[in-house]
């Protein structure tokens, strides 16, 4: 028997419940390989999941955590042996299909990535799905032209959990970090991942008819969308380019225009971390162990156990988690 965070549904009423349960091997799903999880974490999705009335979830009753680490207790696939640490992210994990809010978890093989020397499970897990998505902005960035020295990359929703890890990548690759929050409380936080300034969300929301504002940003990477990644997209320098990565301001481009991607070339590049190609997925976990700053990420960590999801997952819908919450399911 293992422990497991299970969300039910009511078929009468619909409502729907999420309690700390014992569970048997025979529960779990069909897969190649069942996992000892160590650790899991707590993404937006996870508050759809937990906290509000089970939004993502297909099937019940369902355990959700779309992030999990730990060590692979069996094996039917050459790929992974007893005793081999793995990572898994994505793949709609916690969603559609069972996740890692439990003890155990058996999935396909395909799912899972080997951890790379110089992270351990727990580490992992404070990287996680927004420590993944972050690294594939950087490297997308990158890829584009970015490079230190050019001028201060931007970073909207920068106390979130995404936002914390670009930071202090960016800034410990060498660039300048404009870091964009609605909570001047976070100000001390996002200075000491790395942020050389704090630009106030305020500042970035207001919805304009220009066609184009005068140049300010080398990079950017964006959680908001709306009416702040309508202004940041007049803002770019020329040739620059825009990662995003999330809609926490709406899925519409407010007060977007054309003028930025044919004047100054912008580029706007979608980043998509649920179904990435397994190579891309080695590549950017191996890059977060050599450029992610390991003190600077247990910073952001805050301790969680399987007990405090229920709560946790309403904070999150409600933006009140800051940085990264790592649960030990065993504890």
């Amino acid at each position: 028997m293992f422990k497991a965070l299970v969300v039910e549904k009511d078929e009468e009423s619909g409502k729907t419940s999420a309690s700390v349960k014992d569970l048997s091997l025979d529960d779990l799903p069909d897969g190649e390989v069942t996992v000892a999880v160590d650790y899991s974490t707590v993404n937006y999705k996870d508050g759809l999941c937990v906290g509000s009335g089970g939004g993502l979830v297909r099937k019940w009753p369902h355990v959700p955590g779309i992030d999990f680490a730990g060590v692979v207790e069996e094996s039917s696939d050459d790929r992974y042996k007893p005793g081999d640490k793995v990572v898994l992210t994505g793949w709609r994990v916690g969603e559609a299909h069972w996740g890692g809010y439990a003890q155990k978890a058996r999935v396909k093989a395909d799912w899972l990535v080997p951890l790379p020397d110089g992270l351990d499970t727990r580490s992992a897990m404070a990287v996680g799905t927004a420590g993944l998505t972050a690294m594939l902005a950087v490297m997308a960035l990158q890829d584009h032209g970015l490079e230190p020295g050019h001028g201060p990359v931007l970073v909207t929703g920068a106390a979130g959990g995404v936002g914390s890890v670009a930071t202090a990548i960016l800034a410990n690759l060498g660039h300048e970090v404009a870091a964009v929050t609605g909570r001047p409380e976070q100000e001390a936080y996002l200075r000491g991942l790395g942020a050389t300034e704090i630009v106030p969300r305020e500042e970035l929301t207001e919805v304009t008819k220009k066609p184009l504002e005068s140049e300010r940003w080398s990079g950017c990477v964006d959680a908001v969308a709306g009416a702040m990644l309508g202004r940041v997209l007049k803002q770019m320098n020329y040739g620059a380019s825009v990662a995003a990565i999330g809609l926490a301001g709406g899925a519409a481009i407010d007060g977007a225009l054309i003028t930025p991607f044919i004047l100054r070339g912008v580029n706007l590049l979608g980043i998509d971390s649920v179904m990435q190609p397994y190579a891309n997925r080695v590549r950017a976990w191996e890059r977060i162990a050599s450029d992610l700053p390991m003190a600077k990420l247990e910073e952001m960590v805050q301790p969680a156990v399987l007990s405090d999801l229920p709560q946790l997952g309403r904070d999150i819908l409600k933006g009140q988690v800051k940085g990264r919450v790592v649960v030990d399911v065993n504890a």
